[in-house]
C-alpha cells in the first residue's frame, strides 16, 4: 500500500502486453491442434516452478507478464480441439470479447442503477430462453453453474408447496422427498444435503439402458415414499446426463407429476441446447410442461463459464 501505483501510459502499456500474451498463448496456441493440451507438471514440481511465494515487496511489470505465460503454459487449455474432459463448447472469441467488457467494466447485476446496460441484456436474454423452451411467460435468474440453477429449483419448490416455511423454517415441515434418475447430476444430493433435506431423502429412479428414467419406476418410488410417510414434492428430469447422455421421457414424467402434484423441474444444464436444434429439438417434448428449468449457456452455446439460466414458468412463483 506504500508504493506508489502504475501511471496510467506504464498501466495501458502493460495491458497491451498482458492482451498480446493472451492473444498468442490462449487464443491462438491453446487451439492449436498441434500444441498440447496443456504443459503438465504434477504439483509438488508446478509448485516450484511458480514460485508461488506472496511477497509483501510485490513485483515488477515484468515479472507479472512473465506469470502470465506461466498461467497460461501450465493450464489446461480447454478449447483445444484434442480436450475431451469436462462438457465445455470450447473458446469462442467473440464471448471473449464479451467476457473481457464484464471484466473491465467489474460491475454487478444488483439494480439497474448499477448495470443499466447488463440488467437490460439479462431480461431479454432470458426471456428468449423461456420462449425457446415453449413459454410466453415466467421468471429466471443466471446462476453461477447448474448446481446452484437445480438447488434454486429444489427450494423454490418447498416455498412453493410450504409458502410458511420462507418464515417459520423447515422444522414443523414434514419429511420431504424428491426424485430424480440414476444417472442424474450430483447436485441433486450435494442440494438436498444444502438445504437440510437430507441425502437419505433423495429417491434414485431406475433408468434404462440408455439411462433415460423409467416412469413406471418414479410412479413406484413416489408411492414408497408415500407409504413410508415422507411428503413427495419434487422431481428433476434429466436432459442430457453427464456420461451417457441421456434425455429422460417428458411428457410421462410431466403426467406422473401432474397426477400427484409434484413441482417438475428439468435439469437440461447439457442437452437445453438442442432446443435450438431442428433436428434435435424433440429430444426435449414436454419440456414447455416444467415448472422449472436449469440450461447452462456455457456448455453448447459458447458462453465462457460460468454462465447458468434458472428459469421459471409462473412468474408468481418466489
Amino acid at each position: 500500500l506504500e508504493q506508489p501505483g502504475l501511471d496510467r501510459a506504464a498501466g495501458e502499456q502493460f495491458l497491451r502486453e498482458a492482451f498480446q500474451i493472451l492473444l498468442d498463448e490462449a487464443v491462438r496456441k491453446g487451439t492449436d491442434v498441434n500444441e498440447k493440451v496443456c504443459d503438465w507438471k504434477e504439483p509438488g514440481e508446478l509448485r516450484e516452478l511458480l514460485d508461488l511465494e506472496l511477497r509483501s515487496g510485490g513485483e515488477p511489470p515484468e515479472r507479472l507478464l512473465e506469470r502470465c505465460r506461466d498461467v497460461i503454459r501450465y493450464s489446461v487449455k480447454t478449447g483445444h480441439p484434442r480436450f475431451f474432459n469436462q462438457l465445455f463448447s470450447g473458446l469462442d472469441h467473440h464471448a471473449l470479447a464479451g467476457r473481457m467488457i464484464t471484466e473491465a467494466l467489474n460491475t454487478s447485476q444488483y439494480t439497474y442503477e448499477i448495470a443499466p446496460v447488463f440488467v437490460l441484456m439479462e431480461e431479454v436474454v432470458l426471456a428468449k430462453l423461456r420462449e425457446l423452451v415453449g413459454w410466453s411467460s415466467g421468471d429466471g435468474i443466471f446462476c453461477p453453474g447448474g448446481s446452484i440453477s437445480n438447488m434454486y429449483a429444489m427450494n423454490v419448490a418447498r416455498f412453493h408447496r410450504f409458502p410458511e416455511s420462507r418464515r417459520e423454517g423447515s422444522g414443523t415441515l414434514p419429511r420431504l422427498a424428491l426424485f430424480t434418475s440414476r444417472e442424474s447430476h450430483y447436485s441433486l444430493q450435494k442440494g438436498a444435503a444444502f438445504l437440510g433435506i437430507g441425502t437419505d431423502n433423495v429417491h434414485l429412479v431406475g433408468t434404462d439402458e440408455r439411462g433415460k428414467m423409467i416412469p413406471e419406476e418414479l410412479e413406484k418410488e413416489i408411492q414408497r415414499a408415500k407409504a413410508e410417510g415422507a411428503e413427495p414434492f419434487f422431481v428433476c428430469a434429466t436432459c442430457g446426463t453427464t456420461v451417457l447422455g441421456a434425455f429422460d421421457p417428458l411428457g410421462s414424467i410431466a403426467d406422473i407429476c401432474q397426477r400427484h402434484g409434484l413441482w417438475f423441474h428439468v435439469d437440461a444444464a447439457w442437452g437445453g441446447s438442442a432446443l435450438l436444434s431442428a433436428k434435435h429439438r424433440h429430444l426435449l417434448a414436454g419440456i414447455e410442461r416444467a415448472d422449472s428449468v436449469a440450461w447452462n449457456p456455457h456448455k453448447m452455446l459458447t458462453v465462457g463459464l460460468q454462465c447458468s439460466a434458472f428459469l421459471l414458468r409462473d412468474t408468481s412463483v418466489r
